[in-house]
């Protein structure tokens, strides 16, 4: 894409001319509601264009400056790339102009422009006084070398000056993320008859098209684009740094407020405990109290909150930026980077402003520990970010990763190239260290289990699994242990997993005990007695007994007739070859009972033993070889 859009903004105090320095520009009277023009001053923000050619395209937003209209006034900024800071010659620098440079940094505006207004209502004496109060009031911002322009919206003086340094400050200027997932916070709310629901705000980043669906959160609603315009025109997308209104279908007005944002994708955040930086304005009339009532504007939301402090239970005045977290009363939409301003409700004044290190905050504790946590999450490169999330959730989806570690969308896909991170089962990220640590624990647990239970093969997966699904999601331990069998870091017969090195074996206390067992058993031959008398004479204790049997029967020392009788294997495998050898391809129980000598108290057990060993197959009265 190469054409850019930018959006510009007129600050300053109530009464210094940019509603009609405005008009002058743009040849638009901004001041639209019935209100503004009886009372002369500006309510809600005024929007015009003020310049388009093949490769930029300007819009300007009139930000009311009456300090009853801060709200509408922060809405407005927080969606622009240069401001216009309008100074009346007559007047200097006011309190609201103060103010306005405050919200201004505090919302990381960095480019401005001063305009002195009305400078045909005084002598050029008063206008170099005006210039070097600005001056002094711009030493140590973001404007401090903003460049001077005297203007006098009536007679039409500097006006074209103006409009060309706006135009040539924002040719290098970089435009708004337009590769991101598309949002817009929404300003305005209105309907059109015939038309429906509108909304409007800046573009913050992204595109959004005619056709699409979009999301309006933090309620969730679904709504899809029926229209879109810029300017008062029709247009078939709207991009990142545009002033745009869109008509939305299968939602009403009534749904919608300001404050609420409209994004394609479900890559944000909506929350009500957000982590901050913050900093506070240089001149605080009252201390900030912890946990103190705040109002808090973000995007265009307005909220009541609390500020939380973790090395701190109140401030006046602060150099460096504090970094505390908002509980805000009601859910906002935000993501980290996100600029913020917070005021107190009453009495009503600027506390400071800042921007989001995490937009899902949790409860910490009062303490120096925790800055120290933040001040990690706040320095964090977006590697450290995606470790960190992983670190902490052991496994997340793309979206999921986006909101935790707070990238766009095409820099966490270049970071997720690194071998430090995992993609498994398709869907799931996790960490090479974290896939360790589980094949680690597993490795540990079944030696444990080994030196425990030396006559049992291995643990089966839910075994081995139990206890660790505290920490880790089933799907990741299914890939940790299929991994480490490819590996062979674990081996795996069936349901069972062991270490490779591992054979199962009678403990060495009991070996010779256990032989002279199954010595018994042979001599015994085909008419064994139980085989609990064996065990008991050989002295194998009971809590022995059933892994013992198991272990014998999986070795083919012994194979059991039925729960009582069990025969050598040796003897088993004799008997099996005998009677295939004085058989033909089917035969009778009294033919077995003869050819191998045994009652019915054998004999049958034994043949049953045959069919589920599918040896043979029993057909009516008689039994055929498969």
């Amino acid at each position: 894409m190469d054409k850019r859009y930018f959006t510009i903004g007129m600050a300053g105090h109530i009464d210094h001319g940019k509603t009609t320095l405005t008009k002058a520009l743009t040849h638009i009277d901004t001041d639209r509601l019935k209100e503004e023009k009886e009372r002369q001053i500006s309510i809600e923000l005024g929007f015009a264009p003020l310049y388009e050619d093949d490769e930029l395209q300007i819009s300007v937003i009139d930000v009311p400056g009456h300090e009853r209209f801060i709200r509408q006034m922060i809405a407005g900024v927080t969606g622009i790339d240069l401001v216009v800071l309008v100074v009346a010659a007559d007047e200097g620098v006011m309190p609201q102009t103060k103010e306005h440079l405050d919200i201004l940094r505090f919302l990381g505006v960095k480019n401005g422009i001063v305009a002195i207004t009305k400078i045909d209502r005084v002598d050029e004496e008063f206008i170099e006084l005006v210039k070097d109060d600005i001056f002094a009031e711009l030493t140590g911002t973001v404007f401090e070398n903003a460049p001077f322009v005297l203007v006098d919206s009536i007679s039409g003086k500097g006006i074209a000056h103006l409009k060309s340094l706006i135009i040539e400050s924002l040719k290098d200027q970089q435009m708004r993320d337009a590769g991101g997932a598309f949002r817009l916070p929404i300003d305005q709310v209105f309907t059109v008859k015939g038309q429906g629901t509108v909304v409007r705000g800046t573009v913050f980043e992204g595109v959004v098209a005619e056709g699409e669906t979009l999301t309006i959160l933090p309620k969730g609603l679904i709504g899809r684009v029926r229209q879109i315009q810029v300017h008062h025109k029709q247009a078939n997308q709207a991009f990142a740094g545009q002033r745009t209104a869109i008509n939305l279908t299968g939602i009403s007005k009534e749904d919608i407020k300001r404050g609420d944002v409209l994004v394609s994708s479900d890559h944000f955040t909506v929350t009500n405990t957000i982590d901050v930086a913050l900093r506070i304005v240089g001149d605080l009339d009252y201390i900030v109290k912890q946990r103190m009532p705040i109002k808090c504007h973000i995007g265009t939301a307005e909220v009541m909150g609390r500020i939380v402090f973790f090395d701190r239970n109140e401030l006046l005045a602060a150099h460096d930026e504090i970094l505390c977290q908002l509980r805000l009363d009601e859910e906002v939409v935000t993501k980290r980077g996100d600029r913020f301003i917070i005021r107190r409700p009453s009495p009503q004044e600027t506390i400071g402003g800042g921007w989001v290190i995490d937009a899902r905050g949790e409860k910490y504790r009062f303490g120096e520990k925790t800055v120290s946590e933040l001040e990690k999450k706040k320095k964090g490169t977006p590697k450290e970010r995606i470790i960190s999330a992983l670190l902490e959730e052991k496994s997340l989806s793309f979206t999921q990763l986006i909101k935790r570690a707070a990238l766009e969308e095409q820099t966490l896909k270049e970071k997720l190239k690194d071998e430090a991170f995992i993609l498994y089962n398709g869907r799931e990220y996790t960490l090479q260290a974290i896939v360790l640590n589980i094949q680690t624990e597993m490795k540990e647990r079944l030696e444990t289990f080994h030196k425990e239970y030396p006559l049992k093969k291995g643990l089966n997966k839910a075994e081995l699994f139990q206890g660790l699904e505290l920490d880790y999601p089933k799907g990741l331990l299914e890939y940790a242990a299929d991994q480490a069998v490819t590996s062979a870091l674990l081996g795996r017969a069936g349901q069972f997993l062991f270490q490779v090195d591992f054979k199962p074996h009678v403990p060495n206390n009991w070996r010779k005990r256990t032989e002279h067992m199954l010595e018994n058993l042979k001599i015994d031959g085909m008419k064994v007695e139980y085989l609990s008398n064996y065990l008991e004479k050989a002295g194998i204790p009971d809590l022995l007994v059933h892994d013992l049997v198991r272990f014998l029967e999986e070795e083919e020392l012994v194979v059991s007739l039925n729960d009582q009788f069990y025969w050598h294997g040796d003897i088993f495998r004799e008997a099996v070859k005998t009677l295939r050898n004085g058989t033909e391809d089917e035969f009778t129980v009294g033919e077995a009972k003869d050819i191998l000598g045994l009652s019915r108290k054998y004999i049958i057990p034994f043949l049953e033993r045959l069919d589920s060993k599918q040896l043979t197959k029993r057909i009516e009265n008689k039994r055929r070889w498969q």
